[in-house]
């Protein structure tokens, strides 16, 4: 797996300086992650891609952003990569790629960015959050997704690691996690109170197992039916920000919306958000101020039934991104400071006579 250009510089021992943000700018780092081995479909490797011909980084310039776009990690599957325990796929892959991830997305927190990751598929999350972690060991997750992606090796009946990354990643499944191939650098950095799921309505039993017994906070669609998304976000900041600020890592699943917003993606399920409810979430959390790092993942190109419903997808994402940095349904605009006047009656007067 080979790092060039503005990528391998961002993990020299020292930021490089023309990668650090200026003073007051507010810097955004784009990270593009085609990893596609987490699980058994074609496509989702093109999500990156996709999401800049959507035109993410025009977007996100037109909201006063400073872009850092340093282009896609090459990832490449590893020789001889046999599945464990004859059941998971492709350990040894998502094991790298995800530690070439967490090197790129701690690098880019450490230069002052604000890092976004665009996937690829889910398992890029144990990269991006571990990364991250590294610089904010306190950080708060919010997992907007209809599925819950915490069956561990021995839970998953899919064998898919794109179903499985917070298993990994929190403290109080340690001793339920065998050691993977390929993930022996990978060590848990979350706490069952550090995550906050919005959006579930497909959860594996042993996921539902999990949720109920470690207590982690979970809104489904019927929690958000019953209490209004107004009150989810409300309930999601309570418990990740009710006792100290700090910085919020969002991990967004395009499937967490419903199909008909977002086709062209790899494991839909009907009774998703709304595009209202979808912006409601990300427009409360710009309004934080403490959002810090975001994953983008699950567009898939190739499972759109036409090039209107990968389009639909792809400005879908954008539009939740750039929710995430300022852009409100009110309009986002550049700085306006004053109203023009116009000239002095005199000087109109005697346009219009000469006009005449």
């Amino acid at each position: 797996m080979a790092l060039r250009g503005s990528l391998a510089r961002l993990l020299r021992a020292q930021p490089d300086a023309a990668l650090r943000p200026r003073r007051g700018a507010h810097s955004v780092a784009l990270v593009g992650a085609p990893l596609s081995r987490g699980q058994k479909r074609r496509g989702v490797d093109h999500g990156p891609a996709t999401l800049r011909a959507a035109g993410l980084v025009e977007r996100l310039a037109g909201l006063g952003c400073q872009v850092h776009d340093f282009g896609d990690l090459n990832f490449t599957q590893v020789p001889n990569d046999e599945l464990y325990n004859n059941l998971i796929l492709y350990p040894r892959s998502v094991g790298l790629a995800s530690q070439m991830l967490a090197d790129v997305v701690s690098r880019a927190v450490a230069a002052g960015h604000r890092c976004v990751t665009l996937g690829g598929d889910h398992s890029l999350a144990l990269g991006s959050i571990s990364g991250h972690t590294r610089q904010c060991p306190h950080l708060g997750v919010i997992w907007v997704d209809a599925h819950a992606d915490i069956n561990t090796p021995l839970t998953t009946q899919s064998g898919s690691l794109h179903g499985q990354p917070l298993s990994f990643l929190l403290r109080e499944l340690q001793n339920k996690v065998p050691q993977l191939p390929g993930f022996s650098w990978l060590k848990p950095c979350l706490s069952a109170s550090d995550i906050v799921y919005i959006g579930l309505r497909d959860v594996d039993p042993a996921e539902y197992y999990i949720l109920k017994n470690f207590d982690i906070q979970y809104f489904s669609m019927r929690d958000i039916d019953r209490l209004g998304i107004q009150k989810v976000m409300e309930r999601t900041f309570e418990q990740l920000m009710g006792r100290r600020q700090r910085p919020i890592h969002l991990s967004f699943d395009i499937d967490a919306f419903d199909p008909s917003l977002a086709p062209a993606t790899g494991t839909p399920v009907l009774g998703g958000l709304t595009y209202r409810e979808g912006m409601y979430i990300t427009e409360e959390i710009h309004n934080t101020g403490m959002l810090s790092a975001v994953d983008m993942v699950e567009v898939n190109p190739l499972l759109g039934a036409s090039q209107e419903a990968v389009k639909a997808t792809a400005h879908l994402a954008v539009d939740v991104i750039a929710t995430c940095f300022g852009q409100t349904r009110e309009g986002a605009h550049i700085a306006f400071d004053e109203l023009p006047t116009p000239s002095s009656p005199d000087e109109s007067d005697s346009e219009e006579q000469v006009r005449i």
